[in-house]
């Protein structure tokens, strides 16, 4: 009964989100973004440095991969048949720093909360992901959006991120909606698909 509440109560909240705050294009977004997501073998001091290490790498090398990709869909095929290539370049830098950790790198879907990068910040929701798990991936991990390329590295600080969204595929509107993180409107709208996430999952 308390379920059925919630669910009730969150539907009502979604309707008047969507008729008070128009914004469209959200599962558009979701669709149009490729998340990367690193995690650590463990919280110390020691895996925690290991899984920077690795990101360094892997984002070096998918930043090769995918500097010609023109869609979502189309850098979703590169990472997809990259897999083993990317997997072995996380695995030697582990190997560089003495570890022996064992290494899996996925594409897949994974549910990410609400999340700020810099000067963008992405709604809780569904995301094609590239995992990258270090030993047990049990220690806090990394995000960052592969796709477009926002991953902010010394080779991309410079790039122009609204150029980069819009060149991906999303619209003005979408591009709007993650860089004004400011905004009363757009903070209500990302709490509420987050809440929705939550009870609908």
């Amino acid at each position: 009964m308390k379920k059925a509440m919630m669910i009730l109560l969150a539907g009502a909240m979604l309707l008047a989100a969507f008729m008070i705050l128009p914004i469209h294009g959200e599962a558009k977004l979701y669709d149009n973004v490729i998340r990367l997501h690193v995690l650590a073998n463990s919280d110390s001091e020691e895996d925690q440095a290991l899984k920077l290490r690795v990101r360094d790498a892997v984002l070096q090398k998918t930043d090769a991969l995918l500097k010609d990709a023109a869609s979502r869909e189309e850098a979703a095929e590169i990472l997809q048949a990259s897999l083993g290539e990317l997997e072995a370049v996380a695995k030697a830098a582990v190997a560089d720093a003495g570890y022996g950790n064992a290494v899996t790198v996925t594409l897949s879907r994974e549910s990410y909360p609400t999340r700020q990068y810099e000067q963008l910040a992405f709604p809780a929701g569904e995301y094609l992901s590239l995992r990258v798990m270090i030993g047990e991936a049990e220690g806090q991990n990394w995000w960052c959006v592969l796709f477009p390329p926002l991953c902010m590295t010394a080779a991309t600080a410079d790039r122009d991120t609204e150029a980069l969204c819009l060149s991906a595929g999303l619209t003005g509107e979408q591009y709007r909606m993650i860089a004004d993180t400011e905004s009363t409107k757009y903070k209500l709208r990302f709490k509420i698909l987050e809440v929705a996430e939550e009870i609908f999952q």
